[in-house]
């Protein structure tokens, strides 16, 4: 599975495709447990089903992050049904991401988790200021949402608010709760989460030494320009990609 290709890959089948999307699924919350992103049973990762737009494959409730296999991804409408599945939904997982799939079409994945450091800086219902490269990534491209802060997000309306507060965005904070990011695949989706947690990271180190310089308006934007759209986002998952493929190749399982 490990290529060194330079683009995504196409395919010729939906089935092709959709096993491919699984496989990222399960490989890139494999990364998630590795990195410490797990809390209890939060967090999920979702993958939109290729031939059936409405439905999408996530991690099933309860299931640790760090064994998750291919064959354990469950597969849910947009009703809130496990189509295809032996384990139950996170009511929360289904009420975010299905509402974050209906308005946004070109969404294929979307990340989420109770993440140390994405959750402390969602505490300060700040944006990230652009004080390295990496940050740009998220210049002008993410916001804060403040509607249902602290709220567990069990009932539709709340997932509705996520969407609509995440707008046309890549990633949000959602104030006293986390980091949400989205991309035109797995690996997309998935990357911008972890590079968004490191910057959470980066910039609380920053502050409690000192005043961070910001990076001035035209260089992020450039930055961003440069370092921020889909491709570079999926290439930039390759390697870790390919550790989890070379480590933990039961995942495929």
């Amino acid at each position: 599975m490990i290529t060194g290709a330079l683009h995504p890959p196409t395919f010729a089948t939906a089935g092709e495709e959709r096993l491919h999307r699984k496989q990222k699924l399960a490989g890139a919350l494999r990364i998630f447990g590795r990195l410490g992103f797990s809390e209890g049973v939060a967090g999920h990762i979702t993958a939109r089903d290729p031939e059936r737009p409405d439905h999408f494959w996530v991690n099933p409730f309860g299931l640790s992050f760090r064994h998750m296999r291919v064959s354990d991804l469950i597969l849910v409408n947009h009703l809130g049904e496990v189509v295809e599945g032996a384990r139950p939904v996170n009511p929360a997982a289904f009420a975010i991401h299905s509402a974050i799939h209906s308005a946004r079409p070109d969404v294929v994945a979307a990340a989420h988790s109770h993440s140390i450091y994405g959750k402390a800086w969602a505490s300060l219902g700040r944006p990230l200021d652009p004080i390295t490269q990496d940050a740009c990534m998220f210049y002008d491209d993410h916001v804060v949402i403040t509607e249902g802060a602290g709220v567990v997000a069990f009932d539709p309306q709340g997932g509705k608010d996520i969407a609509a507060g995440l707008g046309p965005h890549k990633a949000a904070i959602h104030q006293n709760h986390g980091l949400f990011t989205v991309g035109q695949s797995v690996d997309e989706a998935a990357w911008w989460f972890v590079t968004m947690e490191r910057s959470c990271q980066a910039q609380l180190l920053a502050e409690a030494a000192g005043s961070p310089k910001l990076i001035p308006a035209e260089s992020a934007r450039y930055t961003r320009d440069q370092t921020g759209f889909p491709q570079a986002g999926w290439f930039s998952f390759q390697p870790l990609w390919d550790d989890i493929v070379l480590s933990d190749p039961d995942l495929f399982e």
